[in-house]
């Protein structure tokens, strides 16, 4: 079935991740603990391409938690899992231990074990990297004075941080993944840290942000990251929204400061929206993000009321 499918991807996937071109060669760097893309040249030549960009935080996304009653319920999926540990103990390595039972006998199917889970975030956590006042950004801030330089056959290729818009004619000019923030990537991670959080519970932590000595349990490093999300559409103390830039009109006239458009990404220092306007796709996933916010930040439980949990006793109003 298509459950079944999907599973079998996502071990083949990180088989390929691990053995490129039938090579001891992957993406993941253990000097750097960090996953690089890698590239092919003509000459069969693999470069890993030492970037600190949002690829290598994906295979923080590819993550699902399994309870027993869900594989007690697909028995032909059970038995699947079982024959991959069995008989391609190769690829079964690779991953999470799935049959491992966690708090409440729940199961982890992730391309990361807790080690380079602790790794990616440690990057992701950390303000002089990945995470913004904003959230998370498209490329490392590392890079801003540190630009990563390839030189292949005697041209020289630059990689730098750009927090807004693009520097360089590539993708029509007008688009930009080598900095800014983008608000479908960040709503992953966000989601994925939830679902770590299913199996690894309040017991796990990590120092969010980086340096701060703050350490807090995966759930609430995806509240901070929904709250530095919402930041960008609230107004701060001085009383101006970060997505609407140094517009006086904007930020000033009635008529335009509470009308707020949803770019298309959003400048990974100011939080400035940049790109289209309306862009309501997926620039629209900040609605239940600023639930999130709101919840974590106020305790305001903004869902509906027939999908709160009932914590009054019996019989109340």
């Amino acid at each position: 079935d298509i459950a079944t499918k999907f599973f079998e991807h996502f071990l083949y996937i990180a088989g390929a991740m691990t053995n490129i071109g039938g090579e001891q060669l992957g993406l993941w760097d253990e000097h750097d603990e960090f996953y690089y893309d890698v590239l092919n040249l003509p000459d069969g030549r693999r470069v890993p391409l030492r970037v600190r960009s949002i690829v290598g935080l994906m295979p923080l996304m590819a993550v699902e938690v399994l309870d027993d009653s869900l594989l007690q319920a697909l028995p032909k999926f059970t038995q699947r899992l079982y024959w991959f540990l069995n008989y391609r103990p190769d690829l079964a390595s690779l991953v999470s231990r799935w049959m491992e039972g966690g708090g409440g006998e729940s199961h982890l199917l992730s391309l990361l074990r807790g080690h380079r889970m602790k790794a990616l975030l440690r990057r992701m956590l950390d303000e002089t990297e990945f995470l913004s006042n904003y959230g998370v950004r498209s490329i490392s801030k590392h890079h801003e004075k540190n630009p990563y330089i390839l030189d292949v056959n005697g041209h020289r290729y630059t990689i730098g941080y750009v927090p807004g818009e693009s520097d360089s004619r590539l993708f029509g000019g007008n688009s930009n993944w080598r900095g800014p923030i983008w608000m479908p990537i960040n709503y992953l991670i966000d989601d994925s840290l939830r679902e770590f959080h299913r199996y690894y519970g309040d017991d796990f932590k990590v120092e969010c942000p980086v340096g701060s000595g703050h350490y807090l349990t995966l759930s609430q490093v995806a509240d901070e990251l929904a709250y530095r999300l919402a930041r960008i559409f609230l107004r701060g103390p001085d009383g101006r929204r970060p997505v609407l830039g140094p517009s006086p009109i904007e930020q000033e006239q009635p008529a335009f400061r509470d009308n707020v458009l949803f770019y298309e990404y959003f400048h990974g220092d100011s939080g400035r929206g940049i790109g289209a306007a309306h862009q309501t796709g997926w620039t629209a996933l900040i609605a239940p993000l600023l639930e999130s916010a709101a919840q974590a930040r106020l305790g305001i439980d903004t869902s509906p009321p027939r999908y709160r949990r009932r914590t009054e006793p019996a019989g109340a109003p």
